[in-house]
């Protein structure tokens, strides 16, 4: 054969092996298509901003040239806060947009309703944002992955000091009328023990359509308690909190961690209203000065200057968002060029001791096959009139 065809078809050879690179790298850059639900409308829209914070840290991702090389792309539905609805946009998302995982959807009803049907899909369900003991049971839902710490942990954290403190407490507890509520009710009696019985005088609860709490804060202090479990939650828990301050009830107040939100509780609720409760976090709030020069957090607030200038810097939901996201991008990294679902699994299974910026120090991420929360460890903290100050160890 002469040089000329040797030479021409060493010229076709590479350039379609040009083109056949060329093809793979395009469909390895094919977007990777996540979905969730989020309340950005009804009584829970408060917490909206997450969603918004986490489409945020997903577009600063893809500015920096993605996850492996493939932009994320995120698919954030309202579903109101209606159980029935984040049922039908998840189906949506699932079969007709095609997502390859469901991510951070936000709350418990509206997780709970969804889990049964992405498991039997072999669908990631992964860092559903809540704390109910539910997501935590690989052996029935294998692809359902909580994140933060549980309620029941949370209960226990409040409910040890509680006994070391003030051991002749009389207990009122609010509590929404649905899992959230009954996870932290019984997480409560649970740490309590048999003094339960003794300990908690009143228990209250409300529905999530509810206008008001008030009737219920009344009936707690004529019980007489000494000892205020506010486990509800966003426009619930500060309206708890201002009506204690109306009837000049002062009893040793705790809040539940997802509400502790400095910008859309405290502050509705009044910040001198609000000084003395008692809460607990696993995250850096970005309303405390101790944390101004922590490189973590002038990352996260040059990130919020960028990407999300709406968002409050005084809210600690747009910590919360930043953190889970964050979480999903190291998943994704560590599946590699392999995203099939098994991978992406088998990978949000594998984390030890991963370190995120804004988690408190001694606090990281760790999973396995029997472990599917990441985080288990909270520090408890008091609302001085103005910010959070921690105190104690980190508790597990």
């Amino acid at each position: 054969m002469c040089a000329s065809k040797v030479a021409g078809l060493l010229f076709w050879a590479v350039a379609l092996l040009f083109i056949a690179t060329q093809q793979s790298r395009a469909g390895s850059a094919d977007p990777i298509l996540i979905g969730q639900t989020m309340p950005y409308s009804g009584p829970a829209s408060s917490y909206g901003t997450i969603g918004r914070v986490e489409a945020a840290y997903f577009d600063m991702i893809n500015a920096e040239g993605g996850v492996n090389g493939r932009k994320v792309k995120l698919l954030s539905l309202d579903d109101g806060y209606s159980p029935p609805k984040a049922f039908e946009l998840t189906r949506k998302l699932v079969e007709q947009d095609k997502v390859l995982l469901i991510f951070g959807t936000f709350g418990t009803p509206t997780n709970a309703v969804i889990k049964k049907y992405l498991n039997s899909k072999h669908v990631p369900h992964l860092f559903a944002t809540g704390g109910a003991v539910q997501w935590n049971d690989p052996q029935h839902f294998p692809w359902t992955f909580g994140w933060q710490p549980n309620y029941k942990t949370e209960m226990a954290i409040y409910a040890a000091y509680l006994l070391k403190q003030k051991p002749q407490a009389r207990i009122g507890i609010l509590y929404q009328n649905d899992d959230v509520g009954r996870d932290n009710l019984q997480g409560l009696k649970d740490a309590l023990g048999e003094r339960a019985v003794d300990l908690i005088l009143k228990e209250v609860s409300y529905e999530s359509t509810d206008s008001s709490v008030e009737s219920q804060v009344i009936s707690i202090k004529e019980a007489g308690a000494d000892v205020f479990f506010n486990a509800a939650a966003g426009k619930f828990a500060a309206q708890a909190i201002r009506k204690a301050a109306d009837l000049n009830w002062t009893p040793l107040q705790f809040l539940n961690n997802y509400s502790s939100s400095v910008a859309t509780v405290l502050k509705p609720a009044g910040l001198a209203q609000s000084k003395g409760i008692i809460s607990s976090q696993f995250q850096k709030d970005p309303t405390d000065p101790r944390w101004k020069d922590d490189a973590g957090y002038r990352d996260w607030v040059g990130f919020m200057d960028r990407y999300y200038p709406a968002g409050d810097k005084r809210d600690i939901f747009n910590v919360y968002g930043y953190l889970s996201a964050m979480t999903l991008v190291e998943v994704l990294k560590r599946c590699g060029d392999d995203l099939s679902r098994e991978n992406i699994r088998r990978q949000a299974e594998s984390l030890r001791e991963v370190a995120l910026p804004l988690l408190l120090q001694g606090i990281s991420l760790n999973t396995s096959s029997a472990q599917h929360v990441p985080i288990h460890q909270l520090n408890m903290m008091r609302f001085s009139g103005e910010t959070w100050e921690l105190f104690g160890e980190t508790l597990e």
